[in-house]
């Protein structure tokens, strides 16, 4: 599909698998989802029906369009991924970067979702984010303009909508990133603790802000970051 790529483990036979939707990073106006292929066929090799969705970016669209393009694709895996072996009610979202903040922002704005139709908090088992910029203000001129004027800031907030009750979270960040600062996840973290929710926070000494999402191409730095959040997506039954 134009739209998507779904990577399927080899033994699809059997038991339905769960589901990982990976939202890819490229600040909101770069990348594709072939570029994260080697995304999807790792965590199929890990189990998981994988799905990549496409979205339409800066500057042919700004703010919040990308989003509810994001939206628009994890409807209709809720739809569709039974027939592709996928856990219809196991559905867990990610991303690196500006994908990660474009999940968090399905996970805790449900009025995405509810555009489409579905309920957020009944269709998204958990969130696992690389590196986001989930607490950030706009001072880029491109980021001004994707994102401005001012007043709509917190709407591309994720901290904005944080109640508690969302889906379970583990923000993972290397911590020689200096493209996506620290106070992102640590922001996020703590509005989370704050208001009584679910996070975990791990964070990896050698890592930077590619080499965090390198570690998934089996040529990247080694590093636990593909285990660290498989493992907290099949914890997930115990959520």
């Amino acid at each position: 599909s134009d739209k998507l790529d779904i990577y399927s483990p080899k033994e699809s036979r059997g038991a339905k698998k769960d589901v990982i939707v990976f939202y890819y990073g490229g600040r909101w106006q770069s990348g594709s989802k072939e570029t994260f292929r080697f995304v999807g066929a790792t965590l199929a090799r890990r189990g998981f029906v994988t799905v990549i969705p496409e979205f339409r970016k800066y500057p042919q669209v700004r703010f919040p369009v990308f989003i509810e393009d994001g939206a628009r694709a994890l409807a209709w895996v809720d739809e569709h991924i039974g027939a592709y072996g996928g856990r219809r009610d196991h559905i867990h979202l990610a991303g690196h970067s500006s994908g990660a903040h474009m999940a968090a922002l399905l996970t805790v704005d449900t009025h995405y979702l509810a555009a489409e139709g579905k309920d957020a908090r009944s269709i998204i088992k958990d969130f696992a984010g690389l590196a986001g910029p989930f607490a950030f203000t706009p001072e880029d001129k491109d980021l001004v303009e994707m994102f401005g004027p001012p007043e709509r800031y917190p709407q591309m907030q994720v901290t904005t909508f944080v109640e508690g009750r969302e889906p379970p979270m583990l923000l993972l960040y290397g911590e020689e990133d200096d493209t996506v600062l620290a106070y992102n996840h640590e922001r996020l973290a703590g509005r989370i603790r704050e208001k009584g929710g679910l996070v975990d926070v791990i964070t990896y000494p050698k890592l930077g802000h590619l080499g965090i999402i390198g570690t998934f191409s089996g040529f990247g730095p080694s590093s636990s970051v593909v285990d660290d959040m498989t493992k907290f997506f099949k914890a997930g039954d115990g959520h």
